[in-house]
């Protein structure tokens, strides 16, 4: 089960489990019979539902239901979702249980998602739980992905609360405190797109953690253990270039701050502390605080390398406890 968390909680890899690798959506296929209707959930929003499965073979149909409507901002296809979920694979007269979100922590999911996901999906408001039986044409369709086990006839089933709605192009809404520089990086934005960073010339990066708070948002502060969603930019100083950004992947990012084993790196998880929704953060990191002596070479980060974030705070969730 850890493997399709991980993959479904990394928005940098390029095909999740909620992200189709085809080029356009296919037409629904005419139902065989009713099978996909019988399948249930239940249980109350925000915990982990009871799902049954007829034991049979699944149809054809694209099948949806709202269990829960929920009273929140209704999702476009210009926004991400903060969501927990279940996801079973139904194959033949079986299924079973790849993923559950609710006994770990909730997932952003943004970006291009599988056809059946997209049609349960939007225009479903925050504080709904969605129902959706896909079958194989709208989800991976006949060439199925073998690395995660399924297969051409596999049928995915999803149960998932909508925890919240965020604009694929969300950014910090606090009011402007500085602009960097100063022997740091100096940063500037224009709405609605990624800060763009400019190293100063000829200047030896700090061999300490720089935390400098661009823009003071008014929220709560960020304590350890929280989900907060957010944007950010990196940059590795030795280069002035980026090497990642959840601007171009159209989604936010999620992560427990403070999780053991840590979900982003240290430099991240001491800078971020005490900062505030809403604010802008520069985070000047020393290759000790963040990928260490053996760096990440598929980013092209060397292990001497001092990388520059921008990170801008969107939101912070409390995990209950127990998932």
């Amino acid at each position: 089960m850890r493997r399709f968390l991980a993959l479904i909680a990394i928005p940098l890899l390029a095909c999740l489990v909620l992200v189709g690798c085809g080029s356009s959506k296919p037409k629904p296929a005419a139902p065989a019979d009713n099978t996909n209707l019988a399948v249930t959930a239940t249980g109350a929003f925000g915990m982990s539902p009871k799902v049954t499965i007829p034991k049979a073979k699944a149809d054809n149909a694209l099948t949806v239901k709202t269990l829960i409507k929920g009273n929140g901002p209704a999702l476009t296809k210009a926004d991400s979702l903060a969501a927990n979920f279940v996801l079973y694979f139904w194959n033949g007269a079986t299924a079973a249980l790849k993923a559950d979100t609710y006994t770990s922590n909730p997932a952003v999911i943004g970006g291009t998602m599988l056809p059946g996901l997209e049609s349960a999906l939007i225009g479903k408001k925050a504080g709904s739980r969605v129902l959706a039986v896909i079958p194989p044409a709208e989800g991976y369709g006949a060439s199925g992905d073998s690395e995660l086990g399924i297969t051409s006839k596999t049928t995915l089933v999803f149960v998932i609360d909508v925890l919240s709605v965020y604009s694929n192009n969300a950014a910090a809404s606090g009011a402007q405190v500085s602009n960097g520089g100063g022997g740091l990086p100096t940063v500037s934005a224009k709405a609605g797109s990624a800060p763009v960073v400019t190293i100063p010339a000829k200047v030896t990066p700090p061999t300490t953690l720089q935390v400098k708070t661009l823009i003071k948002g008014n929220g709560a502060k960020l304590v350890k253990g929280q989900y907060v969603i957010a944007q950010y930019v990196g940059y590795i100083w030795r280069t002035g270039k980026v090497f990642g950004s959840s601007w171009t992947n159209s989604s936010p990012f999620g992560f427990v701050l403070g999780a053991s084993p840590s979900q982003v790196i240290p430099g991240w998880d001491e800078g971020l502390v005490g900062q505030t929704v809403g604010s802008r953060v520069l985070l000047v990191i020393p290759p000790k605080d963040g990928y260490g002596k053996t760096g990440a070479s598929s980013a092209g980060i060397k292990g001497t390398d001092t990388l520059v974030f921008v990170v801008d705070i969107i939101d912070a969730m409390t995990l209950q406890s127990g998932g």
